[in-house]
């Protein structure tokens, strides 16, 4: 397991990072099997794991940490923050009063004194930048997080960002979490030139697409979509543009002597701008599989063959849980008159997605 530069932060970070999207109620219940999953991930030369206050509701943060104990000062530990932490209008979003709330708790669930890294977990385009960013330069230099970063924001909010740090004197985001895989490349156009422009570090998620780069869900094959995570992305699995893909792939990976999966996760740390790809493993099976193709590298030949398929920037379809710019979702933002006058998209419209 090699490492690398998280952007300019000066911290190292592993290749592959562990995702705990899985551990907790809506994953693995298990959670002494989770712990041993993170340790055995420690012990394989990961370095780095990411979490969110609301996988599991706040149980899979209260798992990492005690997998943690003892072992804290190995890890570059990151977690995100912005859904629904309650019942309350003001327990989620991008607000000020929330972000320093949303770290507190996360500082409890962990039991730790402090975050290595810090994501707004997704976009509000309700709430003006600005906030968030002067609330999480107030926590880094209260030394609660080390450093800052977002996640699936589109190119042009991620430059407003760094725009808004300087010209505020803020301190700037350094990271951006993202979706990329063979399927999924979209982000090749615009966002991981911008994110290698600001130097910053990139983080995958769902690099093996949900699980469809397994080479598990095949052309009417007979696998459970209420397995895994799948079943929290039922569109996802019968989008046949995919499967095709999918089908088209395999042959190349059998050609090149390596299993689906892990010419998937090569392809996604081949490009220059990402950083690390993050692995959600329910199992320490499935955990030992993926670290055994960790030193996988794809010639360009390969890469030339996976650009036939599924050509550079484009995406073969949407993700279920991947984030929609509003404009995408709301008539109102691209039809003139579909909207009264003075009826402006609101945080409680972003909310109802």
């Amino acid at each position: 397991m090699q490492t690398r530069p998280l952007g300019r932060t000066g911290i190292q970070v592993s290749t592959y990072t562990l995702g705990t999207m899985m551990f907790g109620p809506y994953g693995n219940p298990d959670p002494e099997a989770c712990v041993r999953i993170v340790h055995r991930a420690l012990d394989g030369g990961i370095n780095t794991i990411d979490t969110a206050d609301v996988y599991g509701d706040g149980e899979t943060e209260r798992i990492v940490g005690k997998a943690l104990r003892g072992r804290r000062d190995d890890v570059v530990l990151a977690t995100k923050g912005n859904g629904a932490m309650g019942p309350g209008a003001n327990q989620r979003g991008n607000s000020r009063r929330w972000i320093i709330s949303a770290v507190e708790g996360s500082l409890r669930r962990l039991g730790v004194d402090h975050l290595d890294l810090y994501q707004l977990h997704h976009p509000e385009p309700g709430t003006d930048i600005e906030e968030p960013m002067s609330a999480l330069t107030d926590l880094l230099r209260a030394g609660k997080v080390r450093a800052i970063g977002h996640s699936n924001l589109p190119a042009s909010e991620i430059v407003e960002a760094q725009w808004v740090a300087q010209r505020r004197g803020l301190a700037r985001f350094r990271t951006e979490q993202l979706h990329y895989s063979i399927l999924n490349r979209g982000v090749e156009n615009e966002i991981l030139p911008v994110c290698r422009r600001y130097e910053m570090g990139v983080l995958v998620w769902s690099p093996l697409s949900m699980g469809l780069l397994t080479g598990r869900y095949r052309k009417n094959g007979t696998a459970e979509v209420s397995a895994g995570r799948m079943h929290w992305v039922p569109r996802h699995m019968t989008d046949e543009r995919k499967i095709d893909a999918v089908e088209a792939l395999l042959p190349i990976a059998g050609q090149a002597g390596i299993p689906l999966r892990h010419m998937a996760m090569a392809f996604t740390t081949a490009h220059p701008a990402v950083t690390s790809a993050i692995i959600g493993p329910r199992t320490e099976e499935q955990l030992d599989d993926l670290l055994a193709g960790a030193g996988t590298q794809l010639g360009d030949d390969l890469l030339d063959r996976i650009d036939e398929i599924v050509p550079p920037g484009t995406d073969l379809g949407p993700v279920d849980v991947a984030y929609e710019p509003p404009h995408l979702r709301q008539p109102q933002l691209r039809r003139r008159g579909a909207a009264a006058p003075g009826q402006p998209y609101t945080v409680a419209d972003e909310r109802k997605r």
